[in-house]
C-alpha cells in the first residue's frame, strides 16, 4: 500500500489531531496483534474491522 496517503503526513493538522489519529492507530495495531496472538481468523478480524468502519460512516454520513 505504498500508493496510500496518511493524511496528517499530508496535512498541517494541530497536534491534538494528530495525537488522536496516533492513539486510534496505535490502538487498532494493538487490537490486531493481539486478536492475530489469540487465533482469531483473519476474515472474521477484517470483517469486525469492516462493519464498524461502516457503520461509523453510516454514522457521519447520516447526521
Amino acid at each position: 500500500m505504498s500508493n496510500v496517503t496518511r493524511l496528517h503526513h499530508a496535512l498541517p493538522l494541530p497536534p491534538d489531531v494528530v495525537a488522536a489519529i496516533n492513539g486510534l492507530d496505535a490502538s487498532l495495531i494493538k487490537a490486531i496483534a493481539e486478536s492475530k496472538s489469540a487465533g482469531l481468523p483473519q476474515g472474521m478480524i477484517v470483517a469486525l474491522l469492516q462493519g464498524h468502519a461502516h457503520a461509523e460512516t453510516h454514522k457521519m454520513v447520516a447526521k
